[in-house]
């Protein structure tokens, strides 16, 4: 199911509903969303289901270092922040983290480092709606309807 049939479908229900319940029902929507979105970030996937493209290898790695997962700290709440309002749940990124993901959500150009030449990043999608999250919001509208 597409997000817009599934608006589609909700939206003479959620016309009838004050703004304070909207807002009530966005704020959930939007705190299960996240994390969904922090679980599959922490797997590495896009939302279709595709792994994220791996990184180069690194010229200064050396052998028995330690080796971050990509994207560990962006996915924290400090920069993976919610809003909620009565007509919408809105999921982003903040601050100087918002251009790092805009970068890799689009593969964009940019630097690794101040002074480095650009490079061009692959596309990994770090935000965006699976199957699972349509059918989860989907079921946090009706739970919420039916109190």
């Amino acid at each position: 199911m597409t997000v817009q049939r599934f608006e589609d479908q909700l939206a003479g229900l959620l016309a009838n509903m004050d703004g304070k319940a909207r807002r009530e029902l966005a704020r959930e929507i939007a705190k299960q969303m996240r994390q969904s979105q922090q679980r599959r970030i922490a797997a590495q996937l896009n939302p279709d289901g595709t792994a994220f493209e791996k990184r180069k290898p690194q010229i200064r790695e050396r052998k028995g270092k330690l080796r971050r997962t990509m994207f560990a700290r962006l996915r924290t709440a400090k920069y993976l922040k919610t809003e909620a309002k009565p007509d919408a749940a809105v999921i982003g990124f903040v601050g100087e983290v918002e251009r790092i993901a805009r970068v890799h959500q689009y593969g964009l150009r940019d630097r690794a480092q101040k002074g480095s030449p650009d490079v061009q990043y692959p596309i990994r999608q770090l935000l965006g709606f699976t199957d699972v999250d349509i059918e989860a919001v989907s079921d946090a509208t009706i739970k919420h309807l039916a109190r």
